[in-house]
Order: C-alpha cells, then structure tokens, then sequence
C-alpha cells in the first residue's frame, strides 16, 4: 500500500519514516510531486488543517493522503502559538526566529509556569471522501534557551519533566514514542494492523 504524507518538511517526514518503518507502507512526501495546488492553512483548529491539507491532496493525485498538523501550546500565552506555530515570527520564519519570539514572550514569566503542550492531529484521507482522526498530546513546560540537537521547530526549547530533557535531547527512537506525533502515529498503526484500512 502507498501513503502520500501532504508535507514537504524534511524534518517531519524524517520523525514519520522513522515511526512508520516495519508497517509495509510505501510513503512518499509532497516532495515526490510536482505542480501541487496551493494549501493555505487557515483553520481555527488542527485537525481543520490536517483535514484541508489531507482532503485538497487526495483530491488531486486521487491518493491516500496523511496530514498532520501540529503546535505548541503554551499556557502561560493563553495557547500561543498554537495554529500559527510554524509562522508565529512571520510568514517563512525560521525555526529560530520563532524559538526567539516565543523565549521573547516568556521573559517575564518564571520557568515553573511555562508549562506547555505539543498537540498533533493526523488526518488519513482516502479518495472518495472516507477519513480517520488520530490525535494526541504531549505535556512539558518551555526552557530559557535551547539545547539539543535532534529534532526541528520548538524541540530545543520544549523540556519533557519525565526525562528532565529537551525534545532535542531525546534520542529518535524515545522522542518517537514519547512525543504528540509519535503517539498520534502508535494510535494510527495500532488502527492499520486491526485492518480498518479499505
């Protein structure tokens, strides 16, 4: 069976080869394609975006589609950045540069209340109009500044309390069972071997 993952994120689709391996699914990324319609992510939720970006490309390649989309939390921020995770420093913005807005925000904030989650909701999409939802969280709280070197986006700067580390800091194969994705995808493979698939 083939699976097109409706990302172009090297990073992500890195973190989703590496939890997927051993299922026997071919998946390609957006990368794969060439002339792919325009995706603008302006849902209120997750799990609108996962479905838009999972629905607008299953609809065009008429492929199985999984999409994900994925944020930061933090509570002390009323939920910021949320949606806007990925641009919360701009349109195009850098991972750093969003890592500097976020520690910005929180500089007058002590480290005990920066408590934070990482939320993802995955979307299969099948042609024809069929979809499955899968979600998940991940709780820690956000550090002063970044350590580590596995990972992308606001991993530096996410510490999980039960291993007194960085998302960047944890090994793949802990960060990958551990970790909002990681744990949407467990709930996603543990659907596929019950044979939901059609």
């Amino acid at each position: 069976m083939r699976i097109v993952l409706a990302t172009k994120n090297e990073g992500k689709v890195r973190e989703i080869a590496q939890m997927m391996e051993g299922a026997g699914i071919e998946m390609l990324s957006l990368n794969h394609f060439a002339a792919l319609p325009e995706i603008v992510e302006d849902g209120t939720t997750y799990l609108e975006n996962a479905l838009k970006k999972a629905r607008t490309v299953s609809e065009f390649l008429g492929e199985t589609v999984l999409a994900d989309d994925s944020g930061l939390q933090v509570d002390a921020l009323g939920g910021e950045p949320g949606v806007y995770s990925a641009r919360y420093a701009g349109e195009g913005a850098t991972d750093e540069e969003n890592n500097a807005k976020l520690l910005a925000k929180l500089k007058e904030v002590p480290g005990e209340t920066r408590t934070a989650s990482f939320f993802c909701a995955l979307v299969l999409y099948q042609p024809g109009g069929l979809y499955h939802c899968f979600e998940a969280d991940w709780r820690g709280r956000i550090i002063d500044e970044g350590r580590g070197a596995n990972g992308f986006g606001y991993d530096p700067i996410f510490l999980d309390p039960n291993f007194n580390r960085t998302a960047a800091e944890l090994p793949p194969e802990i960060k990958n069972k551990v970790s909002h994705r990681g744990q949407a995808f467990a709930k996603f493979k543990d659907w596929l071997a019950a044979g939901r698939l059609g």
